[in-house]
């Protein structure tokens, strides 16, 4: 096998070459010199020595010409003039492309596509705390294995121990006294040696077995690589991009942390990198006409990392004018893919002709565009990985190309809970928060439940109805555990589980091609015993929960309303919420007066009625209704937090058709009288 003389070298190199890159952007982006350029200085200085081990004299002379550039900025207060930063970043170009050409020797067997990239993924460095995890693990569950040799040695004595009594029970001299005594001695260190070796035995395999799954955690992480190992590229090519065109744009990004397996990476870089170069060559305009159309002179390119499910989406979205349509029409009837006679297309047709014809909307051939091959890039990126690419556009606001892949390995931390004897596992950045609650709590029938939360009615399910067939379709007569999921639009829904069992961060895989599930889970993980565990899909699982069996409210009339009497607003909202989650309008009064004064206007089919109120309580509200002729057939139940006989007494007798207690307040049952009450009108 042909040694590799610069196999380390690379990867220090490379490294080096896009931490002086990034530090050289920031300092563009105005970043204080006196703290960037010591650190940049610093960098050159390693480069050139280690260029200068491995016998690369052309490397090591151009770091230390970004030295000689930089070193005049090292006490600099201010700003690094824009000359001598774009100097730096052509050294820092030119040293990059001397490092690719140091190709490791040919291996056996097929070419790779792209090894230079592929090879910079693959030996990308590890972050240092996660390799010290992964150190710390191995070396406890040395300790571990260590600490299970003592036990050895006595289980090792134990075995000799018994086969001398086995001997002695079988010597023609075992019923002798003294033969006897010597037994009965054996057996009780024979006793003691086991019990000493089961404690050891016992208490060294467990914490072998925790910190071998932690190792295994952590050596697992290690496969994985932020997505924010892209972004120097892609601001970089924002940059170089819009300076070649006379035009100013900024790159943000977010999503940094969302950790990918690393030939996910590697095949959508340069898919990335033309579609940020497209974003500013097509989509950002000029700094005249962004002032025009009153933008701000420079544009924005932002590139946004998701998790969606057992996929990623990368959304690169630009503020620029959006898509020439017409102009993208005008390109597909050059190439013959359209003709001049053929139907008007819609946007949504002509971009996806745009995406698969190869074609290019510039009319002038530059370095940044004017070949039609952008795209292609694109395009072959998805289908290699198996993905998806779509483009949506708005003239004069922008356009968004998002690009979904489907992802081998991601690591996410989540909530873990169990149902029905299933442990599953929610991503943790869609959970809003963590209920208690009885059966009591539960507002509506099976299939189309609700619960309080934060002053209002969520839509809940029990995750074994979600996973599980119809018969798990029951209220429990135990207290629920419930997880609020919430989605990026803000929708939000409870889900049901027996235990929570605590967060952790988990290696999601993909499952079996042939696996059947339900379409809320998308991959698996392990647990310390190798047993796999549901890992789901918030999106799809708040969808499940919110549209799960949920009929149209028939069983309940709209008109007539019903009028909510209570000066405390937290009560009204409340009931309000509750009353509109079963299908009713509802109309709110916050004093007697005001309920008074609405009841004679309008027209109500219940009212609902605190009793206390300031100025008028709602004893007296019942009593001048029951005074009024046209009024005295409503229906009234007072709420109140008085659960005296007398006070009872008092409400029958005012016409209140039923007495809710606030302590013993129970939401189905409210929801029950009602019904009842204006089924019988």
């Amino acid at each position: 096998m042909p040694t590799d003389p610069y196999r380390y070298f690379r990867v220090e190199a490379r490294e080096l070459v896009e931490q002086l890159g990034k530090g050289i952007l920031d300092l563009e982006q105005q970043h204080p010199a006196v703290t960037l350029v010591p650190r940049l200085l610093r960098l050159a200085h390693t480069l050139k020595g280690a260029a200068r081990v491995v016998k690369q004299r052309e490397i090591a002379e151009l770091a230390h010409e970004v030295e000689n550039l930089l070193a005049p900025f090292r006490d600099a207060s201010g700003s690094v003039p824009r000359d001598p930063l774009d100097r730096a970043l052509a050294l820092v170009d030119a040293i990059g492309g001397r490092v690719a050409q140091l190709a490791p020797p040919p291996a056996a067997g097929p070419a790779t596509k792209h090894p230079a990239t592929e090879e910079s993924f693959r030996t990308l460095r590890a972050d240092v705390s996660e390799m010290d995890a992964l150190l710390d693990g191995i070396a406890e569950a040395q300790a571990s294995l260590a600490s299970l040799r003592p036990g050895l040695a006595s289980i090792q004595r134990a075995q000799r121990l018994a086969t001398l009594v086995s001997e002695q029970a079988l010597s023609p001299r075992a019923r002798d006294g003294a033969a006897a005594a010597k037994t009965r001695a054996l057996v009780d260190e024979l006793q003691g040696l086991v019990t000493q070796a089961e404690r050891s035995m016992g208490g060294g395999l467990e914490r072998l077995d925790r910190e071998l799954r932690q190792a295994r955690d952590a050596g697992e992480r290690l496969r994985l690589l932020p997505a924010g190992a892209l972004f120097t590229s892609l601001e970089r090519a924002v940059r170089d991009a819009a300076r070649a065109l006379g035009k100013s744009a900024a790159f943000h990004a977010t999503g940094a942390d969302i950790r990918l397996d690393a030939h996910v990476l590697g095949a959508v870089q340069g898919a990335l990198i033309q579609i940020v170069r497209n974003a500013v060559a097509h989509g950002i305009e000029a700094r005249d006409g962004r002032k025009r159309s009153g933008k701000p002179s420079e544009g924005a390119v932002t590139l946004e990392v998701v998790r969606r499910g057992g996929r990623v989406a990368f959304l690169c979205h630009d503020d620029g004018g959006g898509v020439d349509l017409e102009g993208v029409r005008r390109a597909l009837e050059r190439k013959g893919v359209l003709t001049g006679d053929a139907p008007d297309q819609t946007p949504e047709e002509l971009l996806r002709l745009l995406l698969a014809a190869g074609i290019s909307t510039s009319g002038t051939l530059t370095e940044v565009s004017g070949r039609g091959v952008g795209l292609d890039v694109v395009r072959e990126a998805a289908s290699t990985l198996g993905g998806d690419v779509t483009v949506r556009t708005r003239a004069g606001e922008g356009t968004t190309v998002e690009l979904v892949v489907p992802v081998s390995l991601s690591s996410v931390d989540a909530l873990l809970v169990e149902a029905a004897a299933v442990v599953a596992a929610i991503p943790l950045d869609a959970v809003k928060s963590t209920l208690r609650f009885t059966p009591r709590d539960i507002v509506g029938a099976a299939g189309a439940e609700s619960v309080l939360y934060d002053g209002g009615l969520i839509p809940f399910l029990p995750l074994a109805s979600a996973l599980g067939p119809a018969d798990s379709r029951r209220r429990a007569s135990h207290a629920w555990s419930a997880v609020v999921v919430a989605s990026p639009e803000g929708g939000l829904a409870a889900v049901g589980a027996d235990r929570l069992l605590g967060t952790a961060n988990i290696i999601v895989r993909p499952l079996p091609a042939l696996a059947r599930t339900d379409a809320v889970v998308v991959g698996a993980t392990l647990d310390g015993d190798g047993n796999p565990q549901l890992v789901l899909d918030p999106e799809r699982l708040l969808a499940v929960v919110r549209g799960f069996e949920r009929p149209a409210a028939t069983a309940v009339t709209p008109s007539p309303s019903i009028l909510v009497v209570d000066d405390s607003l937290t009560t009204r909202m409340l009931e309000r919420s509750i009353l509109e989650s079963a299908g009713y309008q509802v109309d709110l009064a916050s004093s007697g007066e005001e309920a008074l004064e609405k009841v004679r206007r309008g027209r109500y089919g219940l009212l609902l009625v605190d009793v206390e109120m300031p100025g008028m309580d709602g004893f007296a509200v019942l009593e001048h209704l029951r005074a009024d002729a046209a009024l005295r057939d409503i229906p009234a139940i007072l709420v109140t937090s008085r659960s005296s006989p007398e006070d009872r007494k008092r409400g029958e007798e005012a016409g209140a058709r039923a007495y809710v207690f606030k302590g013993e307040f129970d939401q189905v049952e409210l929801l029950e009288r009602i019904r009842s009450l204006l089924g019988s009108r």
